[in-house]
């Protein structure tokens, strides 16, 4: 039966016929006025007063609605706006039409007060109202008047933008004040922890009574072990160990000590054992690293108390200092019998290396102090240095920390790379108050003969001696003069047998640098490159934590992690998000035929087509194997389908290049969508699983989502039932 259409109440109409008030008068209005109406006082009659009316009962019923809205905490929207905007600016035209040109500063008047109290898409909307108005009343008179047109829509935009400029003056003043209040707020919270220095010298409370000797000692020790647990952390979350330990030798070299460790077991040696026991003994003998991997369980194993958990994967590297004194050792192991790597073997030596240049930085610190001032700004220089998390924060932290020590007016920091087999040095920051200092940084140069580029090379500060003629002197390159130093030290950044790059300081005053102050900064400097290494190592053990090695893409844990995000603010948001996970078909062909070199080409390429087709908002991920995972937030089935034939395709169209000849493959893959497919986040990746196998099962290179695969059920079902 056929159901008769559902009209609107008599009620409902007569709201809408109300409501509709406000523009139909606007625009009756302005079909009027381009016909020629209103053209003086003489020219009125009876459609025109009609019209005026149907105007004011616009503007009084936009005004109304307006009022309303806001009285029950309503939002207003753009129509509410456009309409008495709309209106009053119609009103406007009128008068100007009847009275003549001379009245049109109304408008203006008017075009700011709206723009000043209407949002500023409503502003703009109406200003493009006044100019089409304007045109009708000055361009379609009997005689046309471009030139008092075009004067009449420069004063429009002129009062239309003045009010945003004013408002953008004010406030970047008010930011300019409060910048300014924030700085002063700042200084006097720094002069405040300079005089509480000058009490606890920087160090805890319980280190009152101490003598001043003591108190730096206990300092150094506490960077020494920050620097320790930081190395090790990234030891563990770079090499997934089950153990990571330091141990040092004792006073007689008979004994190891634990100094510091992370291990998931409670058993780890903590007291003094014998060094020249076990694997350990060997490492310490041989002064080279170890590795071994038993699948029962490895033997010799001292570094755990009594029998210990059956480690079956274990990496140890001495602790060597530059003379081959060996200091101690670092230990890592695994109860799985996954074999440490050379890159493994690399990482540790190098984060080995890192603990014991920790060490000698403090113990050279300790003897450099000269003043309470100087051992003051000097510690709070290494402090920040330790506590930079990224290469861009040790940057900022050495300059200003050399720059307060020795009261510089110039100070950057250069990096040495090679580039296409030439080495590069490029100034990654600086600070001073000259014009030359201030466009300086970011530059890059070649390897010259200026002194930058000798500090790098020979590895030693220059210049050695007082220069008579500072302004002639090639600091960075030929063309880079910094004029105007009395004085100039550049040192190297040295990380173990690395020169990393330069710390370059210089100053108007001739006798800048005292021997006491040069050899800060060169502990500043040295202390900065091993800051350096150290953010630089700990981005590469993010990367390697939360990347896949071959692909470059997120891995299966990340994913995790991502798909977790995502689904809480789908949920939140009440937001759609599709899940596609692929599959190379074939791809333990392509190994068997073509070997595993040519496999890990095919994934990178993929990966690389994946990445490259898919959304800058989508997060993609190596699932396992030759598996691949996409997470699409706010994308629906039919959006993920898309973009799912997309990547398909251009994988299919892709030619590999092998020793054996070109290679084409083709991938499948598996949609489900949240809520649509499932509510849960393991429901979608084995739904999307499904999809991806029954892709598999009908022929694959193609793409399936949920609906498509049930849909295929259903006539199965129906076929076999028939």
């Amino acid at each position: 039966m056929t159901s008769l259409p559902e009209f609107p109440s008599p009620g409902r109409l007569l709201r809408l016929a109300v409501r509709s008030i406000p523009a139909a008068a606007s625009l009756a209005t302005f079909i009027h006025l381009a016909r020629g109406g209103f053209r003086g006082l003489n020219t009125l009659g009876w459609t025109e007063a009609a019209l005026v009316g149907c105007l004011l009962v616009g503007i009084a019923v936009a005004a109304w609605r307006r009022a309303m809205r806001g009285a029950v905490g309503a939002v207003v929207d753009l129509r509410d706006d456009l309409d008495l905007g709309g209106t009053l600016l119609s009103a406007a035209f009128v008068v100007v039409a009847i009275g003549g040109g001379d009245l049109f500063p109304i408008v203006y008047l008017l075009m700011a007060f709206l723009v000043a109290f209407l949002p500023r898409n409503a502003g703009l909307t109406l200003l493009g109202v006044a100019l089409v108005y304007d045109a009708l009343v000055t361009l379609g008179g009997p005689v046309p008047n471009a030139t008092g047109y075009l004067t009449h829509a420069a004063f429009l935009a002129l009062f239309s933008g003045l009010y945003h400029l004013v408002l953008a003056a004010r406030i970047a003043a008010a930011r300019r004040a409060e910048s300014d209040a924030v700085q002063k707020r700042i200084r006097e919270v720094e002069e405040r922890a300079r005089t509480f220095r000058l009490v606890s010298s920087g160090t805890q409370d319980s280190f009152s009574g101490m003598s001043s000797d003591e108190k730096w000692l206990v300092a150094s020790v506490k960077e020494i072990e920050g620097a320790v647990q930081a190395a090790l952390e990234i030891a563990e979350t770079g090499l997934r160990t089950y153990t990571c330990a330091a141990f040092l030798l004792t006073s007689d070299d008979r004994s190891l000590k634990l100094y510091d460790c992370r291990s998931g077991s409670e058993r780890v040696q903590r007291e003094r054992f014998n060094a020249g026991e076990g694997i350990i003994g060997g490492v310490l003998k041989r002064r080279a690293p170890v590795r071994m991997n038993s699948p029962n369980g490895l033997k010799g194993v001292t570094h755990y108390e009594g029998s210990g958990p059956a480690v079956q994967a274990l990496l140890a590297v001495p602790i060597l200092e530059a003379s081959g004194l060996v200091r101690g050792v670092l230990v890592a192991d695994r109860l799985a019998n996954e074999p440490f790597s050379d890159q493994d073997e690399k990482l540790l030596s190098t984060i080995a290396g890192e603990v014991l240049r920790s060490i000698e930085v403090e113990r050279v610190m300790s003897y450099i102090r000269k003043t309470r001032d100087e051992k003051d700004r000097f510690f709070r220089a290494i402090e920040e240095l330790n506590r930079a998390g990224s290469p861009d924060q040790v940057f900022v932290a050495v300059l200003e920390s050399t720059r307060q020590l020795a009261g510089l007016d110039f100070c950057a920091v250069t990096l040495v790379s090679e580039v296409d087999g030439k080495r590069m040095h490029r100034v990654v920051r600086m600070s001073g108050v000259t014009a030359q200092g201030q466009a300086l940084s970011g530059q890059s140069f070649e390897d010259n003969n200026g002194l930058v580029a000798n500090v790098v090379r020979y590895g030693a500060p220059l210049p050695g001696r007082d220069i008579k003629a500072m302004d002639r002197q090639i600091i960075f390159d030929d063309e880079t003069q910094i004029r105007g130093l009395g004085a100039l030290k550049i040192f190297p950044l040295v990380a173990g047998d690395r020169i990393l790059g330069t710390l370059v300081a210089g100053s108007r005053k001739k006798a800048a640098f005292e021997q006491d102050v040069l050899r800060m900064i060169e502990v500043i400097a040295i202390q900065a490159a091993q800051a350096v290494l150290r953010a630089q190592l700990y981005e590469q053990m993010e990367r390697m934590a939360t990347t896949d090695g071959l692909t470059g893409l997120y891995n299966h844990r990340t994913f995790q992690a991502k798909a977790d995000e995502v689904l809480a603010q789908s949920r939140r948001y009440q937001r759609k998000f599709s899940l596609i996970l692929t599959d190379v078909d074939h791809f333990k062909s392509v190994n068997d035929t073509y070997g595993h070199p040519t496999g890990d080409q095919v994934l990178k390429g993929v990966a690389r087509i994946i990445k490259t087709m898919a959304r800058d908002t989508d997060i993609v991920a190596r699932y396992g194997g030759e598996e691949f995972v996409i997470i699409m937030p706010e994308t629906d089935a039919k959006g993920a389908f898309t973009i799912s034939e997309r990547i398909r395709e251009a994988v299919k169209a892709e030619t590999f290049q092998t020793e054996m000849g070109p290679l084409k493959i083709t991938m499948s893959l598996g949609i489900a969508t949240f809520p649509d497919s499932a509510m849960e986040k393991q429901q979608l990746i084995d739904l999307a699983d499904q999809c991806l196998y029954h892709s598999k099962r009908n022929g694959r290179n193609q793409s399936v989502t949920v609906d498509i695969m049930q849909g295929g059920r259903k006539q199965l079902k129906a076929a076999n039932a028939s």
